[in-house]
């Protein structure tokens, strides 16, 4: 029996590496909720303005020793861990723990970490491992072993593993990007492969250990390390960098940006040109002790290490489960002058950056809705035929579960006299009956009072009230009840004092539909065709 085992092979089937799926097991987290939840000390308050709000659980397989979720192989977790292996195992002097080796886990179905079992005895040796990465086919492994000096210094290594073997990995290297006196901690590689993230000590730092990234070549090797930059790395400690799963976003803990004590968790979006302000993810899973080691299984959910209250030892794991804070934004899109609202409108919202994340063509309401991050910037812009352009930005300022209203409102670009038109024409858009119903709601009131408006402006005008039935119903019914329509607005002119000689009132049944749908319209086709138009008849102005 070989002696390179993966993951105490002696007692796993080989078919149970089968399937590369990445983390089918974390469906299982679903069913955690009979875990005795791990609430914050020192704050009682379960959520944060952060716009986070997590769940932080015991994994169930903390010890007295300091353990941390380092990636995932083959559906399993991957963690280090400074457990004493054997009455005769060595102590680190540095900690006073055992020397960290890698272990891997799987999950019960409770959505419980198991007993840890030994990775590999390959890449498992008497100095202390630490964190590790695996390329997207999982063939290729990037990972830190502490030198035979200083058992907390670090060095970076490459393995491949070798074909149609249960864990042997072969051609260990130790790549050229190491440096004397340098440690290299925390390497994570991004979901397409080409990018390794890692945290290092490195000359050019701002001080302390930052944050940095090589490009990996075709062949494994990496180009040289580039600083991520002031917008990530302070003059205090950055580590454990690792991203989202839309690789949107780089999460990170930190000394040295605003946060609660000791190292936090925070985010920054991955912009075109560099990174968003770092955001510390919030009280609900940050505290006055350190949180390290964030890793995302899927998109709400994951791993955290933190040496808070009551942890078993040094450091546990958590698993960290984010309640996804939803956020809206809505109002409506209306002609400035007339405050009449503009249906067809088209509505785009965008990220900081220009790109389009969503649009909406206002309906007959002329009501918009999209949803947004908390705490995202947003650029909108609004447009009709007709009017002038707006482009607006916008900050989803709460983190916290809200909807933000917001109006639009455009201008004219219409001449004097085609402007009226228009006024009138959105006017007459919002004026709708009830079902076989000519009578005027009390809800029409304020439609019709800008009709008066208009004709009080320019006394000279004179106007055709026009209405429209859809083709349901016998024909002469229809006719009547259009002729009823018109005359129901009219009177309600007349009746607000504008004088009768000015108005003139027809209805027209269903014989000039808007939409000539015949037996195959549908019940916005009939909407659209049940209408009421507003004409001038004398060109009065100039």
């Amino acid at each position: 029996m070989k002696t390179n085992i993966l993951c105490g092979l002696y007692l796993l089937s080989a078919s149970m590496f089968a399937q590369t799926n990445e983390l089918a097991f974390v469906n299982n987290l679903n069913e955690i909720n009979n875990v005795v939840k791990i609430r914050k000390s020192s704050r009682t308050n379960s959520t944060s303005n952060s716009g986070y709000n997590f769940d932080v659980l015991d994994a169930g397989v903390n010890s007295k020793y300091s353990e941390f979720c380092t990636g995932f192989f083959r559906n399993k977790v991957i963690m280090v861990s400074s457990k004493k292996l054997g009455p005769l195992a060595k102590i680190d002097p540095e900690t006073g723990e055992g020397y960290q080796d890698l272990y891997c886990l799987d999950v019960d179905k409770n959505g419980r970490l198991s007993r840890p079992l030994l990775f590999s005895r390959i890449l498992n040796t008497k100095y202390n491992e630490s964190q590790l990465s695996f390329s997207p086919d999982q063939k290729t492994v990037y990972f830190t072993r502490s030198t035979k000096k200083v058992s907390t210094q670090y060095k970076l290594y490459k393995a491949i593993l070798e074909e149609d073997s249960h864990g042997n990995w072969i051609n260990e290297e130790l790549l050229s990007i190491n440096r004397q006196n340098v440690s290299i901690e925390n390497p994570y590689m991004n979901h397409t492969g080409d990018k390794l993230y890692f945290s290092s000590n490195m000359i050019d730092s701002y001080g302390g250990y930052d944050i940095y990234v090589c490009n990996i070549k075709p062949n494994g090797d990496l180009s040289e390390p580039v600083n991520l930059g002031s917008a990530i790395n302070t003059a205090k400690d950055e580590k454990y960098p690792s991203l989202s799963k839309d690789e949107k976003y780089l999460y990170f803990s930190s000394r040295g940006h605003l946060n609660f004590g000791g190292y936090d968790v925070f985010e920054s979006k991955i912009l075109k040109n560099g990174f968003s302000e770092p955001k510390n993810m919030g009280n609900t899973i940050n505290t006055r002790f350190d949180e390290v080691a964030y890793r995302l299984a899927v998109k709400n959910k994951g791993y955290l290490s933190s040496n808070r209250k009551n942890t078993k030892g040094n450091y546990d794991i958590y698993t960290a489960i984010n309640k996804e804070v939803i956020q809206t934004l809505k109002g409506k899109v209306i002609d400035v002058k007339s405050q009449t609202i503009l249906p067809k409108s088209v509505v785009i919202l965008k990220d900081e950056e220009g790109t389009e994340v969503s649009r909406y063509t206002t309906g007959n309401n002329a009501t918009y809705s999209f949803k947004v991050k908390p705490l995202e910037n947003y650029n909108i812009s609004v447009t009709k035929e007709g009017f002038k352009d707006i482009n607006i930005e916008f900050l989803a300022n709460r983190g916290t579960e809200t909807t933000y209203f917001k109006n639009f409102e455009l201008f004219s670009t219409k001449p004097l006299n085609e402007n009226l038109e228009r006024e009138l024409k959105l006017v007459a858009d919002n004026i709708f009956f009830d079902s076989n119903k000519s009578n005027i709601k009390k809800e029409l009131h304020r439609i019709l009072n800008k009709i008066i408006y208009v004709l009080n402006e320019h006394p000279e005008m004179k106007l055709a009230i026009n209405a429209y039935t859809d083709n349901i119903g016998d024909d002469l019914f229809n006719l009547k009840l259009s002729d009823d329509r018109a005359a129901s607005v009219l009177n309600y002119l007349v009746t607000n004092g504008i004088s009768k000689d000015r108005l003139r009132s027809k209805g027209y049944g269903e014989s000039e539909p808007l939409i000539d749908c015949g037996n195959n319209c549908s019940q916005e086709d009939l909407q659209n065709n049940r209408r009421v138009d507003l004409v001038i008849i004398n060109k009065f102005l100039k």
